[in-house]
């Protein structure tokens, strides 16, 4: 079953976000299997993540690689996962995208 994930840090920074994404393409998880969909988004400071994945099972395989990475960069925080009800894809889907 999809699960959103929701990640709230108040260490998140930009530059540790870049960081963290610089790390996990150099360990190959870039674009880890089973996730869907990913925005950070806040202000540079404070910014939180939400994904979306084929299952709470395919998120707890990934994070076996992000969990130190975080620890090493000193972010901790909360994770929430709610089940996924629907998932509807925009027109543009491909396009909002960067």
């Amino acid at each position: 079953m999809p699960v959103v994930l929701r990640f709230t840090s108040t260490g998140l920074t930009s530059e540790k976000y870049d960081e963290v994404k610089r790390r996990l393409d150099a360990a190959g998880q870039g674009a880890p299997a089973g996730r869907l969909y990913h925005v950070c988004f806040g202000e540079k400071e404070q910014l939180r993540v939400s994904d979306i994945w084929e299952s709470r099972e395919a998120f707890d395989s990934f994070k076996q690689t992000l969990g130190p990475i975080l620890e090493d960069l000193g972010v901790a925080g909360d994770i929430e996962f709610f089940e996924v009800h629907n998932i509807i894809v925009g027109e543009n889907a491909a396009a909002a995208t960067s």
